[in-house]
């Protein structure tokens, strides 16, 4: 066989090759996938109520204004202040539906505010977590405990989980392509059927990294 035709035979291998990973997303040694981005969000402070809370604040459960990013999730036409030992903060939004118990999200910055020194936990996480009171024009409900910082997390399906290489309750680093970049650590992954792909960072992440709404972030590294 000649020097020209093994250079085709092996022309046509490696196009066949590279016609094959065409589309494929690239994958780290680590076996995380770099590359594709992430939508980034910001989640400013809000609370989640439980029915019976929703019920002695308003009189009636929430009302749907608007759908958030997670399916099922939704922006609630009701607002509710929160008062502290030492500060209060007004017209804070309220997120539906309905949850077993209520729960309060704040950035570090919001619990100085308040006065209640809040822990960084997963959603949902609220055992021995400082209380606080809520009020509304009609009602006032008093918590004993649920003021949490949520920490930042990752919603995932699990076909999204299977592009990135990760699975429910990783941790990862993740590279903001902000104006201000930066990697947070410990971001935790959350997967559901029912996710769509968006991280959610508070505040004062944002503030720090020149959030925007164009903001997407990439997954640079496990935890």
């Amino acid at each position: 066989m000649n020097e020209k035709a093994i250079e085709e035979i092996l022309g046509g291998v490696i196009r066949n090759v590279l016609s094959e990973l065409k589309g494929q997303s690239p994958v780290s040694a680590a076996g995380l996938n770099t590359t594709d981005s992430i939508p980034v969000e910001l989640s400013a402070r809000h609370v989640h109520l439980s029915e019976a809370d929703a019920v002695e604040l308003f009189g009636h459960a929430l009302t749907p204004v608007r759908e958030l990013s997670q399916p099922g999730q939704f922006l609630a036409k009701e607002r509710v202040r929160l008062i502290g030992p030492k500060g209060v903060m007004d017209n804070v939004a309220v997120l539906g539906p309905s949850r077993d118990s209520s729960q309060v999200e704040v950035s570090k910055t919001d619990a100085r505010i308040l006065g209640v020194d809040a822990p960084v936990r997963q959603s949902g996480d609220v055992a021995g977590t400082p209380g606080i009171i809520l009020a509304s024009q009609t009602g006032i409900v008093g918590l004993e405990e649920g003021v949490i910082v949520a920490s930042r997390h990752i919603h995932m399906s699990p076909a999204d989980a299977s592009r990135f290489g990760v699975a429910d309750s990783d941790k990862v680093s993740v590279h903001l392509d902000s104006d201000r970049p930066v990697t947070l650590e410990e971001v935790l992954v959350r997967v559901g059927d029912s996710f769509n792909l968006a991280m959610h960072i508070d505040p004062d992440e944002g503030n720090s990294s020149g959030w925007n709404s164009q903001v997407t972030g990439r997954i640079v590294g496990r935890n």
